[in-house]
């Protein structure tokens, strides 16, 4: 199985890979599964890498074969379950964390447990691995609900503080809750991020809005094919309303 240079990459959405007894949200995965999950890729020829590393590649004609791996929020189990499993198969993902949160918890959940966030020494480290690491915001507010000043610091506030802690540069956005509108989008390329991710496909899917496979627990191998296939005919398929070749 292979994924085309040709319209949108296939980006997966993970959020915490450790082990659970409840999890109401569905956003753990645990790491036996996990690691399936990326043997999995890796039997099927593809490589898992960051969305800095997939686009740059997208810009080349050069993404063929590879995956963009995110994890949302920032969850301090990516250093201690996703790090070693992804240096294993030489794969690479972006973390997306929640600037004025880190080193807490996911206070945004009401109902589900809490899972403790990387701190900012965490987040120098697995930059040092080769991961990249996002804004997901200040606070993981919903921003198209959100008064314009508010929306400007969760952008811009993040970024300089992201970038201040890990010394790189932050250029990729992912929206809370996947909510997005185009004034939101307008803010975010304003703000002079490269790309900005959100979750389902839409009219807005775009380098500023790139839609998202989730990925979970239940996922064995032929959930991940289906999901690799449901992406590449979307994929195809707006390409066919644009009319554009390929």
């Amino acid at each position: 199985m292979t994924t085309s240079d040709s319209g949108m990459p296939l980006v997966l959405m993970y959020h915490s890979v450790d082990r659970y007894s409840a999890d109401p949200y569905r956003i753990t995965v645990r790491p036996d599964r996990f690691d399936q999950q990326m043997r999995w890729l890796w039997r099927h020829g593809l490589r898992g890498v960051s969305m800095r590393q997939l686009l740059a590649a997208h810009r080349r004609g050069a993404a063929a074969g590879l995956v963009g791996l995110t994890f949302d929020d920032g969850y301090a189990d990516f250093l201690d379950h996703v790090t070693r499993t992804l240096s294993w198969y030489g794969f690479t993902g972006t973390v997306f964390a929640v600037a004025g949160r880190l080193g807490g918890v996911n206070e945004w959940d009401p109902d589900g447990p809490r899972k403790k966030l990387m701190d900012a020494k965490a987040l120098r480290t697995i930059v040092t691995l080769g991961n990249e690491v996002g804004s997901h915001g200040m606070l993981h507010t919903r921003l198209p609900a959100a008064g314009d000043s508010k929306v400007r610091a969760e952008i811009e506030r993040s970024r300089t503080i992201l970038e201040s802690i890990t010394e790189a540069p932050v250029t990729g956005f992912c929206y809370p809750y996947g909510a997005v509108d185009g004034q939101t989008i307008t803010a975010v390329r304003d703000a002079g991020y490269d790309y900005a991710c959100a979750v389902a496909h839409s009219e807005l899917d775009g380098r500023f809005a790139i839609p998202r496979t989730y990925v979970g627990d239940r996922d064995k191998n032929l959930r991940l094919t289906a999901k690799v296939l449901r992406h590449e005919l979307a994929t195809r398929r707006t390409r066919l309303e644009l009319g554009v070749p390929g």
